[in-house]
């Protein structure tokens, strides 16, 4: 298994507006001048953190998953983000996988941000969305999830004898006043999972007059910090090891050790 190049955007959204962010993460994504093969968006790339998703929801076939298609195929990489989706009536805060060949994957949030009134407009999901590229297991979470350590929990199969996942990726709109929650717990998901963590969130104000300071990270399996970035919009490119990841699984292997449990 070879290692991964990945790409994180950080950014401010245009509120609401649909064309302007697609037009903008357009001119990001081609800004990206390095090899690179998954690029991460922020949660609700194309709206913003809305409670609006009668206005403002789309299907699949809708503008801002065309982009995603069109965009993943001519770069010739995995795009993923959150965009607010219609389905049968409903309404779903929905994390795409885009594959350059332009088959996707789909991830529900399952928790609703109760505080901010979330689950009166969107319906939770209820499955784990697990992708893969070149080898690599993906675990793929939006914002609220971060604070519930057993939807995310990596696990050691017993078929396989391998860890569930390799990389955690969690897309945000966490705002700036509880912002010591997000880099803490972004933290010790990497460490409890043994796994690269990634963390995408957007910065400026929303609005709600909201003031959101990013904090996006990079956290390699044993916890050291990669990359975090506070207040400004920046584009980061590394290079995601797989010596390490064995490295630390290898030297400390403390997932074989955890307690078992079925999540329903």
């Amino acid at each position: 298994m070879s290692d991964l190049k990945v790409t994180l955007i950080q950014t401010n959204l245009n509120w609401e507006n649909i064309d302007e962010n697609l037009r903008m993460f357009d001119e990001k994504v081609d800004s990206i001048k390095e090899r690179t093969e998954v690029v991460v968006l922020p949660e609700m790339f194309s709206t913003g953190f809305s409670m609006a998703p009668e206005r403002l929801a789309q299907k699949m076939d809708g503008s801002a998953v065309q982009w995603m298609k069109k965009k993943a195929a001519e770069k010739n990489i995995i795009l993923t983000g959150s965009l607010i989706i219609e389905e049968d009536g409903q309404y779903w805060n929905r994390l795409i996988w885009m594959q350059p060949n332009g088959v996707f994957g789909t991830y529900n949030k399952r928790h609703l941000f109760g505080f901010g009134g979330e689950h009166e407009h969107y319906q939770a999901g209820d499955k784990r969305l697990i992708a893969s590229v070149k080898g690599w297991k993906v675990c793929l979470t939006v914002c609220y999830d971060l604070r519930f350590p057993v939807w995310s929990r990596n696990a050691i199969s017993p078929e396989t004898g391998e860890p569930a996942y390799d990389v955690l990726i969690n897309v945000a709109n966490w705002p700036e006043r509880r912002s010591t929650p997000w880099k803490a717990l972004i933290h010790a998901r990497a460490i409890e999972n043994q796994c690269y963590t990634i963390g995408v969130n957007r910065v400026g104000n929303d609005g709600n007059n909201i003031y959101h300071s990013g904090d996006s990270s990079l956290i390699d399996p044993l916890g050291e910090i990669i990359y975090q970035k506070s207040h400004d919009e920046d584009i980061f490119t590394t290079t995601l090891e797989r010596s390490r990841l064995e490295e630390v699984r290898s030297k400390f292997p403390f997932l074989k050790d955890a307690d078992k449990f079925q999540v329903f």
